[in-house]
């Protein structure tokens, strides 16, 4: 009689393993195995880490198998089992390979169909058919979308982690609570005996470093030297961990009535102001989005303040850029001075710590939740309902969606709802920050996820003119290498743009994120339909780069550039000033986070700038969902380019004072989990 080998994978996360009754059939196009018991409880099979063979034998030769199904019965309590794979080995001596990679919960079955990607065209028999469209509607009846706020990115329907598909829960649900986690990150920095010192201010800048931990060689400790310094804030536009607003002035814009008078000081090539801006060395960045959101009132106690800022900036001679003149508010007037170098000390220094301050609630809630957290969320859930798990840009995707609804939930649950922990220090906290994703949304187009275009429309693009700026020479050589990547995948199973307008389940993925992520909005650019092979491989960029390297670039250098309250205030508790030559020390010192909110700040930004545990950065696939040899050659080549980048970026940043790593591949994890 023929006899199949079967060997199973359990995965190594901790209780992966199950001591349950598991049972497996085989079905082929010549017949059905019988239902045969693999494990019974306390035979120490399918241990955590294990791999466990077995012998099948059945009557009659099966033919070629399509499907083998896993079944686990309860034995004494709930004990949900981490599949990674099945390899069956049949009598003519070929290995199939029949990756899962789910938990299986309850007393459940599941069909898993061979490793070999398919698209929609491809499945010939009825069986396939049927097994494809089933798993489409058990997950869409699985990952509902649902409104979190009006006029936000659908997100899904799960009111907390708990309640999320065991498959995309974290491992260790203990590892991402934030509470538990700013709380030890407070314990770590020694600063938990300041973290309840609610109202009570710091004597002096002096007086911050008494939560300032010292790392030798740091970006954080260069900050704290040099961050009054106006070369340290032009930078930051440009390398720190917003550096997505600045953009070049082609017109002062007239609510900003700069004369040349005021910066003629500042410019160093003996020209106008209006002929510096035709030569293209003039920048702006301009917070007008801040305009009219309301401040976090949720402390009666402290009146907490915001401003939206409009920044003027000069190349100089030395193709530094530097700031040549802030308004802190958008309205022109006597009572909204245009504050310039050539100010008295402390009035040009607060009109710069205004900025960085509103420069940090931009970052937090647009550049950092809505335009990598929110969108990749739209992706990922739009990916498990219209993308089965045979599909090659499921496999493709799958990877980069890691933890991303799990992150997102969790953060509903305890940092951005309705008296979170973002409430505890943030000036946009308590309402600020929904105002704030409402109005950022009408920004979020198709056109600026992609990075060069982005670049290009905000007239950043040019090396020559602007040398120095490594977040856009590090994101371009990542996107290419992603976008080179993507369009290997791509004509392996598309043989032609046609191959891709016929794929239906392609086509209601994309129409999945245009409706629900985007709302249905045309404004948006994003596509409702992809027709040709060269629009997917940038529409798959898009979707990878955004969650793994644009969040890399705007999250993980948050303890190096906002550790340092000055540098980056989460709130202000007094009004910005309304005229000239009044500034004290005092005031500013006022006007900082009291003691209670900047342990809490620095407690956030420490929590968010650490890797996961077991982190899968950029190119890492140890979970093998394609089998086939020419996808593996193609990620073994993107792995090369990803290497390339690496030496590049190593041997640039070499003997720098401030280096830039953040788009550096072997610190880019897959996913946005963090």
């Amino acid at each position: 009689m023929p006899s199949y080998t079967v060997t199973v994978a359990t995965g190594s996360q901790w209780f992966a393993g199950t001591d349950d009754y598991v049972y497996l059939s085989l079905e082929g196009t010549a017949g059905c195995s019988e239902r045969h018991l693999l494990d019974k409880p306390f035979y120490n099979d399918f241990e955590r880490g294990a791999v466990d063979s077995y012998d099948v034998t059945v009557e009659e030769d099966l033919g070629e198998i399509q499907l083998i199904k896993i079944e686990k019965r309860k034995y004494w309590y709930q004990d949900d089992w981490y599949l990674k794979h099945v390899t069956v080995k049949t009598p003519l001596g070929d290995y199939l390979e029949f990756p899962c990679y789910r938990w299986i919960t309850d007393e459940k079955e599941i069909v898993l169909r061979d490793g070999r990607a398919k698209l929609p065209r491809d499945d010939k028999t009825q069986i396939l058919k049927q097994h494809r469209r089933k798993e489409l509607e058990n997950r869409q009846k699985t990952y509902r979308w649902k409104e979190w706020h009006p006029g936000f990115p659908l997100s899904i329907d799960a009111h907390s982690h708990s309640e999320l598909p065991r498959d995309i829960q974290f491992d260790n649900e203990k590892g991402i609570d934030f509470i538990l986690n700013y709380s030890k990150a407070m314990e770590n920095l020694y600063i938990n005996r300041f973290m309840h010192m609610f109202q009570s201010s710091w004597s002096d800048f002096a007086d911050f470093e008494k939560i300032f931990v010292r790392i030798s060689n740091t970006i954080s400790e260069y900050v704290m030297q040099h961050w009054k310094e106006d070369f340290m804030f032009g930078y930051q536009f440009l390398n720190g961990c917003n550096p997505v607003l600045i953009r070049r002035c082609t017109e002062i814009p007239k609510k900003l009535p700069v004369t040349m008078d005021m910066v003629e000081c500042s410019l160093e090539r003996n020209l106008t102001l209006e002929e510096e801006v035709k030569q293209g060395n003039i920048f702006i960045v301009d917070y007008e989005l801040l305009d009219g959101v309301d401040a976090n009132k949720t402390d009666p106690c402290t009146i907490q303040y915001l401003a939206a800022p409009i920044c003027l900036l000069y190349k100089n001679l030395e193709n530094k850029i530097v700031p040549i003149a802030i308004q802190l508010g958008q309205k022109p007037g006597p009572e909204n001075p245009i504050f310039l170098p050539s100010d008295a000390t402390y009035d040009w220094l607060l009109a710069k710590i205004w900025v960085r301050s509103s420069d940090f609630h931009i970052h937090q809630t647009v550049t950092h939740l809505l335009r990598t957290h929110l969108i990749s969320e739209v992706f990922s859930i739009a990916m498990f309902r219209q993308l089965p798990a045979v599909h090659p840009l499921f496999k493709l995707l799958v990877p980069h969606m890691r933890f991303t609804i799990a992150i997102n939930t969790k953060a509903r649950e305890q940092l951005i709802c309705e008296c979170g922990l973002f409430d505890k220090a943030n000036a946009t906290g308590g309402g600020g920050h929904v105002q704030m994703v409402q109005k950022a949304m009408k920004d979020l187009t198709y056109s600026s996820l992609c990075f060069p275009e982005e670049i290009k429309a905000k007239g950043m693009d040019s090396k020559e003119d602007i040398p120095y700026y490594y977040y856009r020479d590090d994101g371009i050589k990542v996107w290419e290498a992603i976008k080179s990547f993507a369009e290997d995948v791509i004509h392996i199973y598309y043989e032609s743009d046609e191959v891709v307008c016929e794929d239906v389940e392609l086509q209601a993925f994309v129409k999945d994120i245009y409706m629900y992520g985007m709302r249905g909005v045309k404004a948006s650019g994003f596509p409702k339909m992809i027709k040709t092979r060269e629009k997917l491989a940038e529409y798959l960029t898009v979707i990878i780069f955004t969650a793994s390297a644009q969040h890399a670039a705007v999250n993980f250098g948050q303890y190096d550039w906002c550790s340092w309250i000055p540098n980056a205030p989460p709130t202000m508790r007094c009004p910005p000033p309304t005229e000239k030559g009044t500034v004290t020390i005092e005031q500013i010192v006022e006007s900082l986070p009291d003691r209670g909110r900047s342990c809490w700040h620095l407690g956030a930004v420490w929590a968010l700038s650490q890797f996961q545990d077991n982190e899968l950065f950029l190119g890492m696939y140890p979970d093998e969902h394609f089998v086939e040899k020419p996808v593996k050659e193609a990620m073994a080549k993107f792995r090369k380019n990803l290497d390339e980048i690496v030496s590049a970026i190593t041997e640039r940043n070499k003997n720098k004072k401030l280096p830039y790593y953040y788009l550096s591949p072997d610190r880019i994890p897959n996913s946005v989990a963090v």
